[in-house]
């Protein structure tokens, strides 16, 4: 399934994954890549006051910036959430790789539990890496901290920058200024944009809710089974004449049982992350697309303020060009990081789903 298209999802299919991953070429191809990060090594942290988790950042690079080629560092839930916070101040109109929540996954896993630890590491790992693929992120100075200072160095570096809350209220007027009113003179590229992420958002959720759906029917479908292989072969014990038959019943179900645990993880694994990944991604792109918009509306205020002033004409004018300028760069960035998402976005989707109809194949013939 491809979600190139608004309104449809486009019929157009490879035949195998080997075929489909063939079509795209990325800039960050594995030969071109000079920076590579595992996120990995779980360890829980308990003290008086809180209990955390922290993972090991392995950095492997060529880059002539970084002064070692070998970086090993520990960070928290925390840290990751500095770095995403950081990036889009840095960057307010690029489009920042999503975070898994403080609770991923509700009503599936316990906090901290292995199930829980893992899916987190995963997501983290795939969030470092997004963000060392991209062409602009991935020389980023915090970037480049966060991979390589020490903890004390790290917690040093944090108290330089303005706090969260100070952040987060900049982020607060920020989007309560883009929304007042619409702007005036945003380009179609950027209205389409807003229409696509509308409908994409709309569709990524159902199918998000749809396969949470699968994933809860298949685990109640798999625990139904696993009482009925053992009932069967205690049957096979007191009924002489039919035992061979309920023990060959028996052994169907532990085959069907173990087919849909294999089902399930690949559900788990796959397509439930895929699925929920982009779902944030709807929500950050949304408020990439108000940023710009809050940009665009100042530099239209600025515009109507000098049309309706006789005095101070020059002082507006060098406002209004400097506006002007930045919001040709936030465009021109956007453009470029909304084709690459795009592209990225339908890779993700087509690997995805055929992997699951691949699965989903190997699950009926067994």
């Amino acid at each position: 399934t491809s979600l190139g298209e608004v309104n449809a999802f486009s019929p157009s299919m490879p035949i195998s994954p080997s075929s489909m991953i063939n079509q795209y070429k990325f800039e960050d191809e594995p030969e071109l890549k000079d920076l590579f990060i595992t996120v990995d090594d779980p360890e829980s942290h308990i003290t008086a006051i809180e209990t955390f988790i922290t993972y090991r950042v392995v950095t492997k690079t060529s880059r002539g910036e970084f002064d070692s080629s070998e970086y090993e560092v520990r960070r928290r839930y925390q840290d990751f959430l500095w770095l995403k916070s950081k990036l889009e101040e840095a960057h307010p109109t690029l489009i920042i790789p999503p975070l898994p929540e403080k609770f991923i996954m509700k009503g599936m896993v316990e906090r901290f539990n292995d199930e829980f630890i893992e899916t987190r590491r995963k997501a983290l790992h795939k969030f470092l890496n997004r963000i060392a693929d991209h062409p602009t992120l991935t020389f980023n100075e915090d970037f480049k901290i966060f991979l390589t200072a020490q903890a004390w160095e790290l917690s040093s570096h944090k108290k330089q920058g303005p706090g969260l809350l100070s952040r987060m209220g900049q982020t607060v007027r920020a989007v309560a200024s883009s929304v007042r009113g619409g702007v005036k003179n945003r380009p179609e590229m950027f209205t389409e944009m807003n229409d696509y992420m509308e409908t994409f958002s709309q569709k990524i959720n159902v199918l998000d809710k749809i396969a949470h759906r699968i994933y809860k029917e298949e685990r109640e479908y798999f625990n139904e089974m696993k009482e009925y292989g053992p009932i069967h072969t205690l049957w096979s014990a007191s009924e002489e004449d039919i035992a061979d038959s309920l023990k060959g019943v028996a052994s169907c179900i532990d085959k069907c049982c173990k087919a849909t645990e294999k089902r399930m993880a690949g559900l788990s694994e796959n397509l439930l992350p895929i699925l929920h990944e982009y779902v944030l991604y709807s929500e950050i792109l949304m408020g990439v697309l108000k940023r710009r918009d809050q940009i665009q509306g100042e530099l239209d205020s600025k515009i109507d303020a000098l049309a309706n002033k006789k005095t101070e004409k020059d002082l507006f004018s060098e406002e209004i060009g400097k506006l002007e300028d930045k919001v040709e760069c936030a465009n021109n960035a956007l453009k470029a990081d909304w084709d690459r998402w795009k592209q990225n976005m339908q890779y993700d989707m087509r690997s995805t789903f055929t992997n699951v109809a691949e699965n989903n194949l190997r699950y009926y013939e067994e």
